[in-house]
């Protein structure tokens, strides 16, 4: 099948061959009709499959020009990255129509977006929770929901919202893409898997573009000041810390190849299409199992083949399990190569806690007595050496005496 067999008008049909699009993915065929009929959708599929055109084109194909200042169609996407590449594709899909498009994000002078929308996309764009968003558009909509990976939470939400959603797969959730090769590595510590890092970096000139994924925003530090310095201006550093020019600055230096390789947390592991990843890096092992999923898919995207590499701990053991029975498979396990050398020196964090122990002290008995005393407050003192100043001065003072009460 070809788009040419959908229902696409022409300014449509020219923007995807501009784009060299002329087959439709799996998601993208099964997701057409269903949107187009005006029924709520969820649809689960790999990432790397075109979702994104997957809702972006039929819902394209409805729209109609209107003087209306309200948007037609709202995507909800978590991150601001994400954002800009939504709104980049639906540039690309409307260059033979006339459609107005904004992104609203967070982290930017308001104001410059305030003109571009109305009050109301304003306070749907800058509210994060989603139920919030949902609770502010109209009764009568179409819901559409594209993911990768529908955790329990999602299905929840889609059973308050949606109205007898038709679920499609293009995969099963968790399905790993079968073109990315997985390989998981025993590291004891953080300084051992810094020297695993840097010997990969040295001795593999194919990882020629490299994401490094972290699971906090201290740990992607730490390890950009370890291994920056090693590598001079070929290392960049995204999490949402940082400001958003910088964010934004640092994705483009990164999809521009100037950086090899980028350490990021798992913001950037959401969606966004960052083409020709040679190597997904799992620094550590995520705790939530979809994020493993999410991760490696930034590789092996468009039918090309891809790397994952994961440094497990002992620590990991359980996470681990975890992700493996979301794929239904193991992660292939690997020795470390014999060149790293492996640290004994351990973070903070990684150091053994030491458990106190909790002993109960025994309290003495009150001895009886007489009145306790104690001193008083300070504020009370100065109310005390006034009243005696007071006392003192009544004692000092005597009336004159009559003559008769002296002779006596």
């Amino acid at each position: 099948m070809t788009f040419t067999d959908f229902n696409i008008n022409s300014p449509l049909l020219n923007a995807l061959s501009d784009l060299g699009l002329s087959q439709p993915t799996t998601i993208q065929e099964k997701a057409y009709p269903v949107v187009m009929s005006g029924r709520d959708m969820v649809g689960i599929a790999q990432t790397g499959t075109g979702k994104t055109i997957a809702y972006l084109l039929p819902c394209l194909r409805q729209w109609k020009f209107t003087k209306e200042k309200h948007p037609q169609i709202l995507v909800v996407v978590p991150t601001r990255e994400l954002v800009i590449q939504v709104v980049e594709q639906v540039e690309k899909l409307t260059t033979y129509m006339n459609v107005r498009v904004v992104g609203v994000y967070g982290g930017v002078n308001m104001i410059r977006q305030t003109p571009l929308v109305t009050d109301e996309m304003l306070n749907l764009g800058f509210r994060p929770q989603l139920v919030r968003v949902i609770d502010l558009l109209p009764p009568k909509r179409q819901n559409l929901m594209f993911s990768a990976t529908i955790s329990e939470e999602l299905k929840g939400l889609v059973q308050d919202f949606f109205v007898e959603p038709l679920e499609i797969e293009a995969a099963p959730t968790g399905t790993p893409l079968e073109n990315i090769k997985q390989t998981g590595f025993r590291t004891p510590n953080f300084f051992t898997k810094i020297n695993m890092l840097e010997f990969l970096l040295n001795n593999h000139p194919e990882f020629s573009k490299v994401l490094v994924f972290t699971s906090t925003k201290k740990l992607a530090d730490a390890l950009f000041d370890k291994i920056s310095p090693k590598f001079p201006e070929q290392i960049g550093l995204i999490h949402s810390n940082k400001s958003q020019n910088n964010r934004f600055e640092t994705m483009r230096s990164f999809k521009a190849s100037e950086y090899r390789v980028l350490i990021a947390t798992d913001i950037v592991a959401r969606g966004l299409d960052i083409s020709d990843v040679s190597h997904v890096v799992n620094f550590d092992v995520p705790e939530i199992p979809e994020n493993y999923m999410h991760r490696i898919g930034r590789t092996g995207r468009a039918d090309k083949k891809g790397v994952a590499l994961t440094f497990i701990t002992k620590a990991d053991k359980e996470n681990r399990e975890a992700i493996e029975a979301l794929m239904n498979r193991k992660i292939p396990m690997t020795a470390m190569p014999e060149e790293v050398v492996v640290s004994t020196e351990l973070t903070e964090d990684e150091l053994p806690k030491v458990a106190m122990k909790n002993t109960l002290v025994k309290i003495p008995k009150k001895e009886e007595g007489g009145e306790a005393f104690h001193e008083k407050k300070a504020k009370n003192m100065k109310v005390n050496m006034k009243v005696r100043r007071a006392a003192a001065m009544k004692l000092k003072y005597k009336k004159p005496q009559t003559r008769g009460q002296k002779k006596k």
